[in-house]
């Protein structure tokens, strides 16, 4: 897989290298559910507990075992397979004495019953993630370089880059999006589902290179900037630099990005000169973008340029640093595993 290319936030220190998920217990990840079944309702609730199984193989997984359509399971979200993950899924239409009977082996370690709710379980429909991470064999500066790395995402924000996983193998699915822009016979050929996914790995595409122009600066607003407050992701646009700044600084508020769409704004001023030069630079204009965006029917939205690093806990012990911390849905746990091991850009 080709990695990231984009420059670092911490580029001033050095990389601790490493190897991380050398066994799947390396790589854990604790989805916090938004809420918990109300009591009633046709979908059940449970929570899973899966090792080295991603979550569409386990959704087959379940479908074949509880003779139910895919359709009828919820997820909020896709968890790796080369991990120790925990997430809530629902189940419509099943007993919880099927789920009873639901066998545990060495990939699925518990299933917990929650209750029943109303609805099914969708995208996004979680608090983020709980990540404990071991990396083996650092180099010898880690105890030095460690501390430094993670002080600065800390009082910064994390580089939200989209994580490579979703280039694909090959590192070139946003590619195949690229060239749907230009071919409505090819979109067309397409069932709506993959159409969006290839368009959507394009948007992830353009998004980190607007990242990458501003990496220097996420934790700035400029006149011009769409700007998402912390606590609801409600955005507006910037017109008072000095008034917004010390909300930037407190965390409060984020410079955000564009993920593009047949409704979502642009930046303007300065920052939106930095995303039609991209976009430019890419072969792509507004016009190509919105039309095949409403061609394929999705809005679009504006995505933060950072986002926190909180309940942050660490520990090395000679060559093994351990470390936890929490992310918001949508951000990516190897955005704070690369600014750690600065790992060297490979091509396929």
């Amino acid at each position: 897989m080709e990695q990231l290319h984009e420059p670092f936030l911490t580029s001033d220190l050095p990389g601790i290298g490493g190897q991380i998920r050398s066994v799947p217990e390396d790589f854990q990840v604790e989805e916090r559910p938004l809420y918990l079944p109300c009591g009633s309702g046709e979908h059940l609730y449970l929570t899973i507990t899966k090792r080295g199984l991603s979550t569409p193989d386990l959704v087959r997984r379940l479908s074949s075992a509880l003779g139910i359509k895919a359709q009828a399971i919820g997820v909020a979200g896709l968890k790796d397979a080369r991990a120790v993950t925990t997430q809530m899924i629902s189940l419509q239409g099943v007993s919880q004495e099927q789920v009873t009977g639901f066998s545990v082996d060495d990939t699925i370690l518990s299933v917990t019953i929650l209750g029943r709710h109303r609805n099914r379980l969708r995208t996004g429909h979680h608090a983020g993630n709980r990540f404990q991470l071991t990396i083996r064999e650092v180099a010898g500066h880690a105890a030095e370089t460690v501390p430094a790395v993670l002080a600065q995402l800390t009082r910064r924000g994390i580089p939200n880059y989209f994580g490579p996983q979703r280039q694909g193998k090959d590192g070139a699915n946003y590619q195949t999006g690229a060239a749907l822009l230009h071919d409505a016979r090819r979109r067309e050929r397409m069932n709506r589902n993959q159409r969006i996914w290839y368009l959507n790995t394009y948007q992830s595409f353009l998004f980190n290179r607007i990242l990458a122009r501003r990496i220097d600066q996420i934790d700035k607003v400029f006149i011009g900037d769409w700007a998402m407050k912390s606590d609801n992701g409600a955005c507006f646009q910037v017109d008072d630099m000095e008034k917004e700044q010390p909300r930037a600084d407190r965390f409060e508020i984020s410079p955000t990005g564009i993920l593009f769409g047949s409704r979502v704004s642009w930046a303007g001023g300065e920052p939106g000169h930095i995303e039609e030069a991209v976009i430019t630079e890419a072969g792509a204009t507004k016009d190509t973008l919105i039309a095949a965006a409403k061609a394929c029917g999705f809005r679009g939205e504006r995505r933060a340029l950072r986002v926190p690093l909180t309940e942050l806990e660490w520990s090395l012990n000679k060559k093994i640093l351990t470390l936890s911390f929490h992310l918001p849905p949508g951000a990516y746990a190897t955005s704070v595993l690369r600014e750690l091991m600065k790992p060297a850009p490979t091509t396929p």
